[in-house]
């Protein structure tokens, strides 16, 4: 990164970023996430320092243990996907896309992996061009 920023700056990009974010340890445990009380996948504050499995419905946990050991192994460093989800606040399905990023330091060592979501359902229906306070 260029430049200092300290933590009230760090937390307010943090928490206005458009995506929802998740991060797990090089242990796969959850340490922390942004928009706690907007997230698009909810969990309880007593998930921090849990293992990411209890995170995930049963069905996806083979799935998720795979990009986790290949981003560990160096062989991927980022995993997307899409679903359609009904969200509280929408008539229908929204499409969310999901992407895994590996963490790693400088020295390509693994830190974790970062969860990112996105509501991208209004970014698919742009049109044309809009140019800066048009």
């Amino acid at each position: 990164m260029i430049g200092n920023f300290d933590n009230k700056m760090i937390e307010a990009i943090l928490e206005t970023i458009p995506i929802d974010f998740s991060v797990v340890d090089r242990d796969d445990n959850v340490i922390g996430w942004n928009k706690h009380e907007t997230r698009i996948f909810k969990r309880p504050k007593g998930v921090v320092g849990k293992n990411v499995r209890k995170c995930h419905p049963q069905r996806s946990i083979e799935k998720v243990e795979k990009i986790l050991s290949e981003m560990k192994a160096g062989k991927r460093d980022r995993a997307r996907f899409w679903i359609d989800k009904r969200i509280e606040s929408s008539e229908r399905p929204q499409k969310i896309l999901i992407e895994y990023y590996a963490l790693r330091d400088q020295d390509g060592n693994y830190l974790g992996c970062l969860e990112a979501s996105q509501n991208i359902t209004e970014i698919q229906s742009l049109k044309g061009e809009k140019r800066l306070l048009d």
